[in-house]
C-alpha cells in the first residue's frame, strides 16, 4: 500500500488540474496538518499516524457540522459534510456491524478478558485492526456489553 501522505499529494495535483476546489483545500488542511505534527514532534509519520489525523479531522468537521446545525448555520454544516466525504475518501473501508461483533469477540477470547477491568487488555488488541474503520467510543460500549454478558 502507497504510502498515505504520498495518496494526499497525489490527490492534491489532481484537484488542482481539475480545479476542484473544495477538495484541494480540503486536502491541503490533511497535508498541513500532517506537516504541522511532524514539525512539532521532529518525526516523519507513518500510515498509522496518518491515518490518526485524518479520523481526527472526521471527528472534528462531524462536530462542527452538528453546531452549525444547531446554529441554523446549514450552509456552513454543508461545507463541512463535504469537507467529511473528501477526507473519508482516504479512509479504509468501515466496518460492518458483524465484522465489528467478531473482532470484539476474538479479542476478548485472544486477551482472556473476563470482567470491567480488563478491557484495556481488549481495546490494545482492537485499537490497531478498527483505526480509521469504526468508531472507538462505540466500540468501547459494545466491549463493555460484551464483558458485562
Amino acid at each position: 500500500m502507497a504510502l498515505l501522505v504520498e495518496q494526499l499529494t497525489e490527490q492534491m495535483k489532481v484537484s488542482m488540474r481539475n480545479k476542484d476546489k473544495l477538495r484541494l483545500k480540503t486536502i491541503r488542511m490533511a497535508l498541513a496538518a500532517v506537516k504541522q505534527r511532524e514539525i512539532d514532534e521532529r518525526i516523519t509519520l507513518d500510515n498509522e499516524a496518518v491515518l490518526a489525523i485524518l479520523v481526527k479531522m472526521v471527528k472534528q468537521r462531524r462536530d462542527a457540522a452538528t453546531q452549525y446545525e444547531d446554529a441554523n448555520r446549514q450552509d456552513l454544516a454543508d461545507i463541512e459534510l463535504q469537507e467529511i466525504t473528501v477526507i473519508e475518501d482516504f479512509l479504509p473501508k468501515p466496518l460492518t456491524s458483524d465484522e465489528i461483533s467478531a473482532l470484539i469477540k476474538s479479542a476478548i477470547d485472544e486477551s482472556g478478558a473476563s470482567s470491567m477491568q480488563e478491557m484495556g487488555k481488549v481495546m490494545a488488541l482492537l485499537k490497531p485492526q478498527v483505526q480509521g474503520r469504526a468508531d472507538l467510543g462505540k466500540i468501547s460500549g459494545l466491549i463493555k456489553a460484551a464483558l458485562a454478558s
